[in-house]
């Protein structure tokens, strides 16, 4: 079990490969190598450490920052899919659509029509509240006016 620390190392250093260059093409041959392992045991290494194949977790990394796009830029569909490293709408909205349940364009237009998601006055009194004026007073020691 000794050999077990290094190889999941390099299993790191793929998936730090996706999670920082996710909008470059990016395939499993190219994260095995970076992994220092053949295409095979890299992409079952993989799904036995992580819980999901390389290339599943590099399209939920597109379209996490796909819907991070759409939330919150103007950016058209075309456009966030071609940021986020599809090389067709197509491509895009189908993996987008299995992912999130629902058409990026659909996404886009319910999170850019309303308004962002109330807070609830709680955490609104929280940050509002002047110091002085908690309910909240520490006992003091007597004499220590």
């Amino acid at each position: 079990m000794s050999d077990a620390i290094p190889v999941y190392i390099h299993l790191l250093r793929a998936k730090d490969l996706i999670d920082r260059d996710y909008a470059h093409q990016l395939d499993v041959p190219a994260l095995a190598r970076a992994a220092h392992a053949s295409t095979a045991h890299f992409s079952r290494s993989f799904k036995r450490a992580f819980g999901e194949t390389p290339h599943q977790y590099l399209l939920l990394r597109r379209i996490e920052r796909a819907k991070e796009l759409l939330r919150g830029t103007d950016m058209s569909v075309t456009e966030v899919s071609l940021e986020v490293g599809f090389q067709s709408l197509g491509s895009f909205s189908t993996a987008f659509r299995e992912l999130v349940g629902t058409p990026p364009s659909e996404y886009a237009r319910l999170w850019g029509a309303g308004e962002p998601p109330p807070i609830p006055a709680c955490f609104t009194l929280m940050y509002t509240r002047p110091v002085g004026s908690s309910s909240f007073r520490e006992a003091r020691a007597p004499g220590s006016d």
